[in-house]
């Protein structure tokens, strides 16, 4: 098994719901981007060319972050079905996975004794709560089912494809919360699956084919308008 998204970006509206998505159900702070776009423009009216692109971690088959750690055992390593995870556990918070990642998808938390020091401000009194000492928003629980719901500062951290979700049967949630049904989910291996009849009836590309990296989240068609 290995799991991979694909994305059609004639469905795609740009709308952003994957990426606010995203935030809410991995409590991903301000500033952290798990899922997030390339916006490209270029032209004047009447000719103008707009394009963009969701991104989110590719989850590469020859994953440049994981060689670039460390630590052994790895801090940023594979799992069986594909889905390559982060460990707050083993990770030291030197980066090099970050700076080895060649789409910019890995984040890095720098604060301090507290995570979410933005929702201490006295407008947000009602909508915190304390987590191991923390002060954080109102937050899911979910992910902490089998990674960390609230990251530790000092590490890197970045998409799951929503483990917490996949372990149960259930899809990512950047692909639940799609409203123009744009993301699809699914077993590469699998000839049978969506994604795997979607790739094979479909022109798709992967980001920077060039860095080798094997990416399992493809593209098919483009979001691509001129006015």
């Amino acid at each position: 098994m290995k799991y991979g998204m694909v994305i059609d970006l004639r469905r795609c509206i740009g709308c952003d719901g994957c990426n606010i998505g995203c935030k809410n159900e991995n409590n991903v702070p301000t500033g952290f981007f798990w899922a997030h776009h390339i916006l490209e423009q270029e032209g004047e009216f009447p000719n103008y060319h707009y394009r963009y692109i969701p991104t989110l971690c590719n989850h590469c088959s020859n994953a440049p972050c994981i060689a670039a750690c460390p630590v052994e055992p790895k801090a940023i390593f594979k799992l069986p079905n594909g889905i390559t995870m982060n460990s707050q556990e083993r990770c030291i918070g030197c980066r090099a996975c970050e700076h080895a990642c060649p789409y910019d998808v890995i984040s890095y938390n720098p604060q301090g004794e507290d995570v979410h020091p933005d929702w201490q401000r006295d407008e947000a009194r009602e909508l915190v709560e304390k987590v191991g000492g923390n002060t954080v928003p109102w937050y899911n629980p979910d992910p902490g089912n089998t990674w960390a719901a609230i990251r530790e500062p000092h590490k890197v951290e970045k998409c799951s494809f929503c483990h917490h979700r996949v372990e149960v049967g259930e899809q990512p949630w950047c692909v639940e919360v799609c409203p123009a049904t744009a993301r699809f989910f699914g077993d590469l291996d699998d000839p049978n699956s969506e994604v795997s009849t979607l790739l094979a009836e479909n022109e798709h590309f992967v980001l920077q084919p060039e860095a080798g990296t094997e990416p399992q989240v493809y593209y098919i068609n483009d979001f691509d308008q001129k006015s």
